[in-house]
């Protein structure tokens, strides 16, 4: 079909992810291929892919070693369950996972997606505690702006108000506390320096809440929504020193951070904390098939063996034959050609052309680790002022979206919480791509500052 045959169909018949419905497949270009960093459109137009898919393709597109790994796994067996049974796929890959995940998390429980791993997080603490003779303990803690998935159990960890407030009531006994924003904390303005309050808030709320009612605590090594909010350093250890202190299990959200994104195969490793919990997808095939999963410690699992009591809880197509041989693919890829170091050798001088955007006076803050990274547009970068929201929308939505696009970049201008363009390259990315990532950011922001008069 030509694109205005698809543009049609489409318009009529194919309803977008966080889309309003009818005229918008025509307005935000019809995808058709990709090789390595680039997409190109039904029309031939080429995009540098600055948000890897959707933080998801990380050895590149076209990468014909997944598809051969896929079509190889369907030919042989596509698809059986792990309900009651296994398969060399699933087996294999969780063990190879075990191998990587931080202390004494040996056991992986497979979904398809991020958020089906963040409910099945929550589900599984609760069943635990009942098992070990606390019932009681069923409460979650998350983080104001935390994107943590979309079902409705993920929905009430998620913090981002938008998302939230068309469907509540939602699943009872969800708590926000403080974001780890450096750039705009107010909790340690009096004091002169980090002092982690934004960590403390956290054992608060346990306090508020009841330590006896509280079965786990989510947090994102970078945290996603606002723009790439980076710990400071000892937040991290000082959130594991709460739970381990208030017996609440701490669940790192990697749907995002894993597989390299940070320069390591867990953001757990980058920062350096064991948690209870890992909640992963998105990078483990590099999107080339679904696939996500809780990789759970020792601990957690003991209730659960050699008993009649089992985790009540699964889904039809977790540990798929196809994406499970796709995801031990990747990993090869990851093992071949050096991708987590090659992340690490190349992150300073991402962050370094990036920085150079901050003689711009709409940039007021850089911010990220690894291929990971927010810029922060302000009104006023001494008063850290930001848009108002009809700015903030003339910004967003009437020059930034669509002239990123026409300057063939890729990546999120997003206003969830203060104005942020996210930038997430596949991490095959290199100077090369960095130097146009910035080029066409210049060009934009430029005709963004033109538009507000600043």
């Amino acid at each position: 079909m030509n694109h205005e045959e698809l543009a049609e169909l489409g318009n009529r018949h194919l309803w977008g992810h966080f889309s309003t419905v009818g005229g918008g497949i025509d307005t935000v270009r019809i995808m058709e291929r990709g090789d390595g960093c680039y997409i190109w459109d039904d029309q031939g137009n080429r995009y540098l892919d600055g948000l890897a898919g959707l933080f998801t393709v990380q050895v590149g597109h076209g990468r014909v070693e997944l598809a051969e790994a896929a079509r190889a796994q369907a030919e042989k067996m596509a698809y059986f369950p792990i309900w009651t049974y296994s398969h060399p796929m699933a087996i294999e890959l969780a063990a190879r996972l075990a191998s990587h995940a931080p202390g004494d998390l040996n056991r992986v429980f497979f979904t398809t997606g991020g958020g089906e791993a963040v409910e099945s997080a929550w589900k599984l603490a609760m069943q635990y505690f009942q098992s070990v003779g606390q019932p009681q303990k069923r409460k979650v803690i998350s983080r104001y702006l935390g994107y943590h998935g979309t079902t409705m159990g993920a929905l009430s960890i998620t913090g981002v108000p938008g998302l939230r407030n068309t469907f509540e009531p939602l699943v009872p006994g969800a708590f926000k506390v403080a974001n780890a924003n450096e750039y705009r904390c107010s909790m340690c303005a009096l004091a002169g320096s980090c002092n982690l309050s934004c960590a403390n808030d956290i054992e608060q709320m346990i306090l508020r809440e009841g330590p006896d009612t509280v079965a786990a605590v989510f947090v994102e090594p970078v945290q996603n929504s606002g723009g790439c909010f980076v710990p400071a350093d000892g937040y991290m250890q000082r959130v594991r020193e709460i739970c381990t202190q208030y017996d609440v299990l701490m669940v790192s959200d990697e749907v995002i951070c894993a597989f390299g994104r940070l320069g390591h195969m867990f953001g757990a490793d980058r920062f350096g904390y064991v948690p209870d919990i890992i909640t992963c997808a998105k990078g483990l095939t590099s999107g080339y098939s679904p696939l996500g999963a809780m990789i759970v410690s020792d601990r957690l699992v003991e209730p659960f063996i050699n008993s009649t009591n089992r985790f009540l809880h699964g889904f039809t197509f977790g540990g798929h034959p196809v994406s499970c041989a796709v995801a031990m693919a990747n990993l090869d890829i990851f093992e071949n050609e050096g991708i987590l170091q090659h992340v690490l050798d190349n992150e300073a001088e991402f962050r370094r052309q990036l920085e150079t955007l901050k003689d711009l006076p709409i940039v007021g803050d850089v911010r990220g680790a690894g291929y990971f990274y927010g810029i922060e547009m302000v009104k006023d970068r001494k008063t850290k002022q930001t848009f108002n929201a009809g700015e903030s929308e003339l910004l967003i939505r009437r020059v930034l979206s669509e002239s990123l696009l026409e300057a063939g970049l890729i990546c999120r201008a997003d206003d969830r919480g203060d104005p942020v363009i996210q930038l997430s390259p596949p991490l095959i990315a290199g100077p090369e791509q960095f130097e146009e990532i910035v080029t066409a950011l210049r060009t934009v922001l430029l005709k963004g500052m033109a538009e507000l008069g600043m």
